[in-house]
């Protein structure tokens, strides 16, 4: 019952981050507030909503030889992860964002095989040289992207893109075991204080000149979206996931993420669907499908 639950969790999640592609991909065109500063707002945001709930939940002591672990949990997991994502969703669409994301699995398959020792086969070796082909390719074709009535993904939208998923993995693959050990809310509260601490200072100049009356109504219900639905309940859902579920399970839900906001972007006229990103896309899921049945395997 416990994995049905974990599984629950990480498909609500995941469906979440996949709107939340879109929705910051529209936050990022209107150009009011910098990624930086709008990683501010979902920490400070969720930072206030964990330490509240915390108030009516079990008092629980954390070790202090686990803060130093919380806190570069909370680099991997959130500051480095956002904003990665936040800048990435200036420069690429959402279709790009999701095809590369779908890596993530053979991250986490590389983390494991640091961590926990799982081996290498040829296979899995296959699997990820084919899906670094398909990155390569979506690199080539988006460098001579003509800008036209969609915003064509630029390099370092790809390159940000990459690194958001190579640091989410490592959360994902490392920190299964501190997880564990302490409450959803526990581990969730600390982890954003930790990241809202790092990052206000860097943006203090922006926040403090920031007017919100003078942002549309759009603008603060997307912004409220991100705060509540894509930071605090998304981020409360996926560590009661890795508290039941393996790494590599827990990132192939990624897999939600295209397919939510391929359609919303396109219905939405955010992106276009073209020859050479389905080629991108093939690559990739092939890949990742020939890791993990290679892994699969492994186990029996």
């Amino acid at each position: 019952m416990k994995k049905v639950f974990g599984h629950l969790a990480c498909f609500g999640a995941y469906t979440i981050f996949g709107f939340n592609i879109i929705v910051c991909r529209d936050l990022s065109n209107l150009a009011l507030i910098s990624p930086l500063g709008l990683f501010c707002f979902r920490a400070a945001g969720a930072t206030l909503l964990f330490w509240l709930v915390s108030l009516f939940m079990p008092k629980e002591k954390v070790e202090p030889k686990d803060f130093p672990k919380i806190f570069c949990a909370s680099m991997l997991g959130l500051f480095f992860t956002q904003l990665t994502f936040l800048k990435a969703s200036t420069v690429a669409t959402p279709l790009d964002i999701s095809i590369i994301n779908a890596i993530t699995p053979i991250f986490t398959m590389f983390v494991a095989a640091i961590v926990l020792k799982e081996p290498i086969t040829l296979k899995k070796a296959g699997g990820v040289v084919m899906s670094f082909c398909g990155i390569i390719f979506l690199i080539l074709n988006t460098v001579r992207a003509v800008s036209g009535g969609v915003t064509e993904t630029k390099p370092l939208g790809i390159v940000l893109t990459v690194l958001n998923s190579l640091f989410f993995a490592c959360y994902l693959g490392i920190f299964k075991p501190l997880i564990s050990k302490y409450n959803v809310i526990t581990f969730m509260k600390w982890m954003f204080l930790f990241s809202a601490v790092v990052a206000i200072p860097f943006d203090i100049r922006e926040l403090v000149r920031l007017d919100m009356t003078v942002m549309p109504a759009r603008y603060l219900y997307e912004l409220g979206f991100i705060i509540l639905f894509s930071t605090f309940i998304a981020y409360f859902l996926i560590p009661i996931g890795q508290k039941t579920l393996r790494p590599t399970v827990i990132s192939l839900y990624g897999y939600l993420q295209p397919i939510i906001a391929t359609v919303v972007g396109i219905l939405m006229g955010m992106d276009r669907l073209s020859w050479q990103k389905v080629v991108a896309a093939v690559l990739v899921f092939t890949g990742v499908v020939l890791v993990n049945k290679s892994r699969a395997r492994s186990k029996d």
